[in-house]
């Protein structure tokens, strides 16, 4: 699938490996970014971002455990690297016009993306990739993140603090259906306590 600017595949790779909302994505300052980490530390530490704002009215996140800094997969290190160096590009072209707003996904003069615009997007990369547009929004990238952990076997307690959920009732309730019922894993355990007479 090609994307059609470094910004939207960057958009869409950190969106989907790291769970953040989309208020918090279209907030998220370069200042916020390490896409280095310290790798030589005791212990190392991962490149990351600090989701520590929202484009709501305040700037306040959603909870207060939404305040929140994730590690970022080297996929992500490797799009936001993209990233910097085209907005540093789509700056020299802009000149006098460039809003310094520091911010990581902006407009093409440095302004802040509007959720439509973001939608609009997104909708284009879900019809090349032959799904239905009008079903799909950026919301589905964080649904597609704790489904895939969940798939993965990662407990919901772990999930939760991910996301930035207050607790695992809040994570259950919403992602319903992505979550793998932790009645598989009793079920497993039973099989294995108690095979059955072709088993054992």
């Amino acid at each position: 699938m090609r994307f059609r600017t470094p910004a939207i595949r960057a958009y869409v790779v950190v969106s989907l490996l790291t769970g953040a909302r989309t208020e918090e994505m279209r907030a998220l300052t370069w200042a916020n970014v390490d896409l280095t980490g310290t790798p030589e530390g005791d212990p190392p530490v991962l490149p990351s971002i600090r989701v520590w704002r929202s484009v709501r009215a305040t700037g306040d996140m959603k909870t207060r455990l939404s305040r929140r800094t994730l590690a970022m997969p080297k996929r992500c290190v490797d799009v936001l690297t993209a990233q910097c160096t085209a907005q540093a590009k789509a700056r020299e072209r802009a000149g006098t016009q460039w809003e310094d707003k520091d911010l990581v996904f902006s407009t093409r003069t440095g302004g802040e993306l509007a959720a439509g615009n973001v939608r609009r997007a997104f909708r284009l990369i879900a019809k090349e990739a032959g799904l239905e547009p009008g079903e799909w929004t950026p919301r589905e990238l964080r649904h597609s993140f704790v489904s895939l952990l969940s798939d993965s076997g990662v407990p919901i307690e772990q999930i939760s603090r991910l996301v930035g959920h207050k607790g695992t009732a809040v994570t259950e309730m919403i992602y319903r259906h992505q979550i793998t019922p932790v009645m598989v894993e009793g079920a497993t355990a039973m099989d294995g306590l108690f095979p059955t007479e072709r088993e054992a």
